[in-house]
Parts: C-alpha cells; sequence; structure tokens
C-alpha cells in the first residue's frame, strides 16, 4: 500500500516546543513514546474527515485535533491526530509526511501529546506564526499574509 522508506522518517526533529510546560529531557523522553503527531501545512479548507481518511491508512486513530484561529475559531492550517500505538504513528510518520492533502504537501512531526488550548493558533493575530511572515499569495492558507491583509482593510 505504501513505498517503504527508511526508519530516519521516524527519528525525531530538532523542532522542540518553547511553550512546553517541563524541562527539555522530559519533553524529549515524551517525544520518543508518544503516539501523537502534529500535520502542518494543512490548507486552512481541509475537513477533519480528510484527514482521518488519509491517516487512518496508517492505524486506528483514537482523535484528530483541528487547529483553529484563536480569535476568528477558523481552521488554520494544522491538526493533531491521536493514534492508539506508537507502531500506528510511525506508520504515518514513514508513509504520509510529505503526501498530498487537498493539494497540498503536508509535514507530519512528533508532538509530546495534545494538551488543551494548543488547538488554537500561536501568531499574534490568532493563526499560525508562519503565516504571519509569508510574503507570496497562497489560497490554501487564507491568502495574503495576516499583516498584509490588515493593512489592506485600512486602504
Amino acid at each position: 500500500m505504501f513505498e517503504q522508506r527508511d526508519d530516519k522518517s521516524v527519528a525525531l526533529s530538532a523542532y522542540r516546543d518553547q511553550r512546553f510546560k517541563g524541562s527539555m529531557r522530559e519533553q524529549e523522553r515524551l517525544l520518543l513514546t508518544s503516539s501523537t503527531l502534529y500535520i502542518g501545512n494543512l490548507s486552512y479548507f481541509t475537513t477533519e474527515e480528510q484527514v482521518y481518511e488519509l491517516f487512518s491508512r496508517a492505524g486506528d486513530i483514537r482523535r484528530i485535533i483541528m487547529g483553529i484561529d484563536r480569535f476568528k475559531k477558523t481552521p488554520c492550517g494544522f491538526c493533531f491526530v491521536e493514534y492508539y500505538t506508537r507502531e500506528d504513528a510511525e506508520n504515518a510518520m514513514r508513509f504520509i509526511n510529505g503526501t498530498r492533502l487537498d493539494d497540498r504537501i503536508i509535514r507530519t512531526d512528533w508532538d509530546a501529546g495534545f494538551i488543551e488550548g494548543r488547538q488554537y493558533g500561536r501568531g499574534k493575530h490568532g493563526g499560525q506564526v508562519r503565516d504571519e511572515y509569508r510574503k507570496d499569495f497562497d489560497p490554501g492558507r487564507g491568502g495574503w499574509n495576516k499583516v498584509v491583509a490588515a493593512r489592506d482593510d485600512y486602504v
């Protein structure tokens, strides 16, 4: 069903959540045993059902938490996928990371485990920080970056 990839695909990335409540060692321990994935670069129009359809191919999903804009409560391009087992999460890392969903190449990364409140975008304007610095027009991520969009509202 999926092409075989090497085990580097399940290795931890260099990213660490700077808002993690605990030590770096504790965060690393949780990442090494977690069955939760962060999914990034989603279209703002991607639905939970689409995420489920793709990621359930890697194993049984416990739940999906869609990321939303902190102020508007609208999708903002990321989600968390919790599997029942680490093995299923590893399959998703191996076989789904870098594939297309809703015409976008998605990224998967290990997450230390979902905590209430993390479903909200952390950017100054409520969405994801990365979208506030984007310089190109990206219709799948809300158009122009939030700063340009806000400036254009006043023109």
